[in-house]
């Protein structure tokens, strides 16, 4: 393993809820090792670029009711190619090469285990954008 390698792992914090056992797929495994650690990790990344997405559409987020609230985090990152494509950028960034030559094996059902993650740690953070919005 390389400098790069370790230095990404060293950073990355230890979940004990998200175990890895060999009678788990191979998406479910990445999943656990992986993408729960670095979404953790980057979580405070992930809820600025949310909030600079929210900023960049006038704002409208912040008049809507907390269910409306929760259909814009999804819609935003679903049918928002260019905001998908950003958030996912922020997460296989932290990737090794290891765990990147892993994921191109399988990059579609990993991206979309990887969004519905962000999806709902957006949405369990839900409360934080009711601070003042960036300006």
């Amino acid at each position: 393993m390389n400098d790069r390698s370790t230095e990404l792992l060293r950073f990355r914090p230890l979940l004990p809820n998200a175990k890895v056992t060999d009678d788990m797929s191979l998406d479910e495994q990445f999943q656990n090792a992986t993408l729960r650690p670095i979404i953790k990790f980057q979580n405070n990344l992930l809820i600025a670029a949310f909030r600079n997405y929210t900023n960049k559409h006038k704002n409208s987020f912040y008049e809507l009711n907390l269910p409306k609230r929760l259909e814009y985090i999804e819609r935003a990152v679903q049918k928002d190619v260019k905001f998908r494509n950003s958030l996912k950028g922020m997460i296989i960034g932290q990737f090794t090469v290891e765990e990147y030559e892993g994921y191109i094996q399988n990059s579609s059902a990993l991206n979309k285990r990887m969004m519905t993650m962000v999806i709902e740690r957006l949405k369990d953070q839900v409360q934080l954008f009711d601070l003042a919005p960036l300006l």
